[in-house]
């Protein structure tokens, strides 16, 4: 399949939101991806990663799960082995309503990409536009990578958002996403996609995207 061009802008987002879990709450700067340290502090984070990069009042996911709704932005989203692991965290769970969810998949697969969620998603060859699939979760060398590789794959096109995944091990971040720029993903942050989707000031979600974005 033809590689799509990265010199594009965002035209079809999707989100995916990979495996924010009860069992992954003490990984390298995990509140950052789903809440606030200042009112939720989490057990076996270093002191220093706190001082060096406060949270505020929303973290990346919420921040696009928020966004996600308020413009109909498809989100799917996963779990790794539930039973052992975990539900998406209860901080998450009040966003994960409404039409735009389009799945909710537990799996057992690294990649997000099971054959539910492949079922729904624009299919090589039927003249559906490729999406431009946005991801936040953990961790970001195995199931981010693994679902990245798998959608660059079928054609979409992939964007990782550095302010919104992590790893166990800190390093093990850096050295995925440069794997993945290489493989043509676009590495980018949350700010910038929001305001590349929304276009234009006077879109009908500007004003709650820009509320939004300076909550953080």
């Amino acid at each position: 399949m033809a590689t799509i061009s990265r010199a594009s802008r965002i035209r079809n987002p999707a989100l995916f939101i990979c495996d924010i879990q009860e069992k992954f709450r003490g990984i390298y700067e995990f509140p950052k991806l789903y809440e606030s340290t200042q009112h939720h502090p989490t057990p076996n984070i270093q002191v220093h990663h706190l001082t060096k990069q406060p949270q505020t009042s929303i973290s990346t996911t919420q921040k696009m799960l928020k966004a996600a709704s308020t413009l109909q932005i498809p989100v799917y989203i996963t779990t790794q082995n539930r039973a052992k692991l975990g539900t998406t965290v209860v901080e998450l769970q009040e966003h994960l309503n409404g039409p735009h969810i389009r799945a909710d998949v537990d799996k057992t697969l690294f990649s997000m990409i099971t054959p539910e969620i492949s079922n729904l998603l624009p299919q090589p060859g039927s003249g559906s536009p490729p999406l431009d699939v946005i991801i936040v979760g953990i961790e970001t060398h195995i199931c981010v990578t693994q679902t990245t590789l798998d959608l660059l794959e079928r054609g979409h096109r992939v964007y990782i958002l550095v302010d919104g995944v992590s790893s166990m091990n800190a390093e093990e971040r850096g050295i995925a996403l440069a794997r993945l720029r290489d493989a043509g993903a676009i590495v980018s942050s949350s700010e910038s996609v929001l305001f590349e989707i929304i276009g234009d000031a006077g879109h009908e979600g500007f004003r709650a995207v820009s509320g939004l974005v300076k909550e953080n």
